[in-house]
């Protein structure tokens, strides 16, 4: 199996899981947060929905700076999406990761990528290995969601199995 397939079959795992957990966030608690040391909870969903864009600038750029010296004009590449834009966020986010690895190769994906904060590189890998490692901050990002989720009584979506709140376990 080649790499690029083995990813695109990650993300059609992913994208409906991580648009469930998104679907769930309630309205008018963006500034709750179960800790002052937490991220707040609109924030959190915001990420989590603009995650999956990660990938396609992996494919795309040898390497990002999360803390550039000198910001871009106009900000940040990542804005973070409004709760009634979370859903569209994350479904344009994995629509453009798809298009981004079915277009690239597996070779490719085996070159050097790096991440950088002010211009220091802070990791470096494989691409494989990178985006590897940004699917896996975007489980522990949605993990994390759904324990916001259930702090605030929301019922929690099934992502891998049961949930107290899924009657088909």
């Amino acid at each position: 199996m080649k790499l690029t397939d083995f990813f695109l079959a990650q993300l059609e795992a992913e994208a409906p899981r991580t648009r469930g957990a998104l679907e769930a966030v309630p309205l008018g608690k963006d500034d709750w947060k179960p800790h002052a040391k937490s991220m707040p909870l609109g924030r959190l969903a915001g990420l989590v929905a603009m995650m999956p864009s990660w990938l396609t600038m992996m494919v795309a750029q040898e390497e990002f700076d999360v803390a550039p010296a000198t910001p871009p004009a106009g900000g940040s590449q990542f804005s973070m999406p409004a709760h009634k834009d979370l859903a569209a966020a994350v479904d344009k986010g994995f629509a453009g990761a798809r298009q981004a690895i079915a277009g690239t190769t597996d070779d490719h994906l085996l070159k050097t990528w790096r991440l950088k904060a002010r211009g220091n590189v802070v990791a470096e890998g494989t691409r494989l290995t990178m985006m590897r490692d940004a699917m896996m901050h975007l489980s522990h990002h949605r993990g994390q969601l759904t324990v916001y989720l259930r702090l605030n009584d929301v019922p929690v979506p099934t992502i891998y199995g049961p949930t107290a709140d899924d009657p088909r376990f």
